[in-house]
């Protein structure tokens, strides 16, 4: 039985091992990119799909841009004391072209090296500093941050549930889940919620069950969960053994995708919220061409993984042929203010601090005997775009 796992493991293994995809154009100048992602370690769950879509946005468009690529991809272990080396030999060989990184911590050295080096960036990563206070001329970022999916999720829980008044969390102790907290206490205090308490945790727990007794012992109306992976996944797994499901409605707050959800499994999920940055049945034209190729090229339906992978990767190859140049100068002004249809409907690089403007998603779990096929875990409950304006944002670029 060939199983998702299994076929990211055969399909990574046989992409590492083959040659660079090579096309020819752009005056038969060799465009190098360079991926960092959590290939191994404990976030390799979602850097491992990540590597899957960037591929595959190499192999399948670079010939329609009319670029000659090469891709290599770093390994960055989750771990900015060891990413960060490795992106310096890039750089020191001429790379300047990058996209990337599972995890913040590893994303916002990644931006300043980048930058420093003269190069382009398009980031993976969710904590809001990436296009706020540490946005960068050379840094683009497509995912939403922490802002608009804790506004795309709590708000329109606390709409649907008025009555859940008292709300727990769980954050990781690091630059994502500060800024995920942050962002949601402000709006605990917007809508007269009590915060009824907040448990840290490291980077590298696995056992949540001390923190989940808290959340029942406050007798929180909601539970949300703020970290991310296999993190996530097992605190979510141990909230239901505990039987959390039954006394309180429970939030993941920014989910991996289907890969995430095939490892928690139906029978857990069903119920619970879930904040994506991307869902394969979204309606839209651009997101039926992304899953028509993601199907026909690696037989599998897209996960937002994987689509981040693919689309940050895109973005770079779309602002070379837009500036017809690979000075990355020429590039990052070809990238600011582009609008272009995404996986998600329109998109846009906005102009002053470089984040993607796209929707953020509130889903539900699925039921087991609701599911129309393997891959169909969840409902989308509600979508929209949340972000500071240019008045309020932290990004002050120079």
């Amino acid at each position: 039985m060939i199983t998702r796992r299994t076929f990211l493991g055969t399909t990574l293994t046989a992409a590492i091992a083959s040659p660079a995809v090579v096309t020819r154009g752009l005056a038969a100048e060799q465009v190098r990119l360079c991926t960092a992602l959590s290939l191994s370690g404990p976030f390799a769950s979602a850097g491992q799909p990540a590597e899957a879509g960037t591929r595959l946005a190499v192999s399948a468009l670079a010939k329609d841009y009319g670029l000659d690529v090469s891709l290599t991809m770093i390994d960055d272990e989750g771990n900015p004391g060891r990413a960060i080396p490795k992106l310096i030999v890039a750089l020191q060989q001429g790379v300047r072209f990058f996209s990337g990184a599972v995890l913040s911590n590893v994303g916002l050295p990644m931006s300043a090296e980048v930058s420093n080096g003269g190069g382009v960036y398009v980031s993976s990563v969710g904590a809001d500093e990436i296009t706020g206070s540490a946005c960068r001329r050379s840094t683009f970022r497509w995912p939403v941050p922490s802002y608009g999916a804790m506004r795309q999720t709590i708000v329109p829980l606390i709409d649907k549930h008025p009555e859940t008044k008292r709300w727990y969390t769980i954050t990781p102790k690091y630059v994502f889940g500060e800024a995920m907290l942050r962002e949601a206490q402000n709006i605990f205090k917007e809508r007269n919620i009590e915060h009824v308490g907040n448990s840290y945790h490291s980077m590298t727990e696995t056992e949540f069950s001390g923190y989940l007794t808290n959340a029942a012992a406050a007798q929180a109306d909601v539970l949300a969960i703020l970290n991310f992976g296999p993190q996530s996944t097992n605190t979510l797994r141990q909230a239901a053994d505990f039987g959390l499901k039954q006394k309180m409605k429970i939030l993941l707050a920014w989910s991996a995708g289907t890969e995430q959800y095939a490892e928690i499994g139906s029978d857990v999920l069903e119920d619970v919220y879930v904040g994506a940055q991307y869902d394969a049945a979204i309606d839209s034209p651009g997101n039926r061409r992304v899953v028509e190729l993601f199907r026909k090229n690696l037989n599998v339906t897209p996960s937002y993984a994987m689509v981040n992978g693919y689309v940050t990767a895109m973005l770079l190859m779309e602002g070379i042929k837009a500036a017809g140049s690979t000075d990355p100068a020429q590039v990052i002004k070809a990238l600011e203010g582009r609008k272009y249809e995404g996986p998600t409907g329109d998109e846009e690089l906005r102009a002053f601090d470089h984040q993607c403007i796209k929707n953020y998603y509130l889903l539900r779990g699925k039921a087991p005997t609701k599911k129309k096929d393997k891959d169909d875990y969840v409902d989308i409950i509600s979508f929209g775009k949340s972000f500071p304006d240019a008045q309020h944002s932290d990004c002050k670029m120079t």
